[in-house]
C-alpha cells in the first residue's frame, strides 16, 4: 500500500468497537439471503479481503466447517482477531491471517473452498481483473463465488476517483471535514425524503445494512482508494468465460455503490 492509498485497515478497527449483536445479525442475513442458505453446514469458506473480519463471523455463526480469513492489512487482520476473540473464542475452525489476494504464491498455498467470498474489495486492490482472477482460483467444483463490485457510472465514477484521491493526500483534519462535505448532502436529502412521506428518516441513526455503521461506511466510501468499477455486464462476460454461471443478483440500478453477484463454478 503506498502512503496515498485509504488505510482500509485503521477504518476497521475503529469499526469493530462499535459491533453488538445486532450488528452481527444483519450481517448474518445477507449471506443467508444471497446464496440462498439458511446455513453454511458442510461448507467451507474463505473470507478474501476479510476487513473487519464480521462476515467471518455471520459464517462460523452460520456453522461453516472451516472459516479462512486474510486481508493483506495488519490492522484487518488484528480487527478479525479481536471479532474472533469477543464473539468465538472457542472457535478453532477459524484461521486468519495476513496476505494479499494479488500475491500468486500465497493463494497457491491455500485449499479450495465451497464458498468465496469478497465484498467490497477486489475494486481497491489497485488491479481489479487480476484480482478476480485470482480469487476464483480458491473455489471448489460447484462453489459459490459471493462478490461486490463498485458499480460504473461513466462520468461520476471518474469524479469519485479524483476525490478519493483527494481525500487521500489531505492532512487527517482536512479529510474529516472533507467527508462532512459529502455526507451532509446525503442526510439532508433522507430527512427531506422523509418529511414528504411523513417518516422521518435520519440515515446516520440508522443500523446500517449487512451490520455495517453508518459512519464508517462512509469514511471508506469516501477514501477508499484505490479505486475501479465495472459495468454488470463486464462482470458477467468475465465469469462466463470461466465456465461460472450467474446464480445471484443485486443491482444499484445505474447508482452508487456495489452491485452484488452470486456464481456458481460449473
Amino acid at each position: 500500500m503506498s502512503e496515498k492509498d485509504f488505510n482500509f485497515g485503521k477504518n476497521w478497527m475503529s469499526y469493530v468497537n462499535t459491533v453488538n449483536k445486532e450488528k452481527i445479525n444483519g450481517a448474518v442475513s445477507s449471506p443467508q439471503k444471497a446464496l440462498d442458505m439458511e446455513s453454511l453446514k458442510g461448507k467451507t469458506f474463505i473470507d478474501a479481503g476479510c476487513g473487519s473480519g464480521l462476515f467471518s463471523l455471520a459464517a462460523i455463526m452460520l456453522g461453516a466447517d472451516k472459516v479462512h480469513s486474510f486481508d493483506y492489512s495488519a490492522e484487518s487482520v488484528r480487527a478479525s482477531q479481536f471479532l474472533r476473540k469477543e464473539y468465538a473464542e472457542n472457535s478453532k475452525n477459524w484461521i486468519i491471517e495476513q496476505g494479499s489476494v494479488l500475491d500468486g504464491n500465497y493463494l497457491a498455498g491455500l485449499s479450495k473452498f465451497d464458498i468465496v467470498y469478497s465484498w467490497g474489495v477486489l475494486h481497491h486492490t489497485g488491479n481489479m481483473w487480476k484480482a478476480l482472477e485470482s480469487v476464483i482460483t480458491l473455489a471448489k467444483e460447484n462453489a459459490l463465488v459471493f462478490v461486490a463490485i463498485y458499480n460504473d457510472q461513466g462520468g461520476a465514477s471518474r469524479r469519485w476517483k479524483k476525490i478519493k484521491a483527494l481525500y487521500n493526500k489531505l492532512p487527517g483534519i482536512f479529510q474529516k471535514l472533507l467527508v462532512l462535505m459529502i455526507m451532509l448532502p446525503f442526510e439532508l436529502k433522507y430527512m427531506l425524503i422523509g418529511a414528504v412521506k411523513g417518516k422521518p428518516s435520519y440515515r446516520f441513526k440508522q443500523k446500517g445494512e449487512r451490520g455495517m455503521n453508518i459512519y464508517h461506511d462512509w469514511v471508506d466510501w469516501v477514501g477508499g482508494y484505490p479505486f475501479e468499477v465495472a459495468k454488470p455486464e463486464e462482470i458477467f462476460n468475465f465469469f462466463r468465460k470461466r465456465d461460472f454461471q450467474l446464480q445471484y443478483l443485486k443491482t444499484v440500478g445505474g447508482g452508487y455503490g456495489n452491485n452484488e453477484y452470486v456464481f456458481m463454478k460449473t
